[in-house]
C-alpha cells in the first residue's frame, strides 16, 4: 500500500485552513489572544514566511504519520514486515478482499478525532498546565486539533 502522495500535501495546507478559521478574531481568535497572552505587536514582530512555512512542512510530517493511523491496511502492511513482496499468498488474498475496507471519509475523520482526543488533547493539556495557561486556552488549542485531525484524517483515508 503506496503513500498517498497527493492526500499529504491536500491534508498538510487543509490544517493551515482550519487554523485560519479558528483562529480568526471572529470564531477563537481573540480569546485565544488573551488565554494565551499574545498581543497584537507579538503577531506583528513573527517572520510570517518562516512560521507558515515551518507550520505547513510540520503538517505534511504529521500527514505522513496520520496515514498511517487512519487507514487501517497499514497494519496488514505492519504485519508483513512493511514489504509485500516478501509476504505469503495469504497477504496478497487477504489485500483484494480487504484492500479498500473502511477507506472512506467518514472512517478517516473517526479515526482522525481520536487521535485529536487521545494524542493532541493530552499533549497540549500538560505543555499547558506547567505553563500555567487556563482551561480555555488548553479547549481552543486542543479543539483546534481535534478538528483538524479529523479533517486531515477524512482526506487521507478517503482519497
Amino acid at each position: 500500500m503506496p503513500i498517498n502522495l497527493i492526500a499529504i500535501p491536500i491534508a498538510a495546507v487543509a490544517a493551515l485552513v482550519v487554523g485560519f478559521i479558528w483562529y480568526n478574531p471572529k470564531v477563537f481568535g481573540n480569546a485565544w489572544m488573551q488565554a494565551s497572552g499574545m498581543t497584537e505587536e507579538k503577531m506583528k514582530g513573527g517572520n510570517m514566511a518562516k512560521i507558515f512555512g515551518l507550520a505547513l512542512f510540520f503538517a505534511v510530517l504529521l500527514a505522513v504519520q496520520l496515514m498511517q493511523m487512519t487507514n487501517p491496511q497499514w497494519g496488514a502492511l505492519g504485519m508483513v514486515g512493511g514489504d509485500p513482496t516478501n509476504a505469503l499468498p495469504s497477504f496478497e488474498a487477504f489485500m483484494a478482499d480487504y484492500g479498500t475496507a473502511f477507506r472512506t471519509f467518514k472512517h478517516g475523520a473517526l479515526h482522525g478525532t481520536l487521535a485529536g482526543i487521545l494524542v493532541a488533547l493530552p499533549i497540549i493539556g500538560t505543555n499547558a498546565l506547567f505553563e500555567r495557561k487556563s482551561a480555555k486556552y488548553i479547549f481552543i488549542n486542543a479543539g483546534y486539533w481535534i478538528v483538524t485531525l479529523a479533517v486531515m484524517g477524512a482526506i487521507l483515508c478517503g482519497m
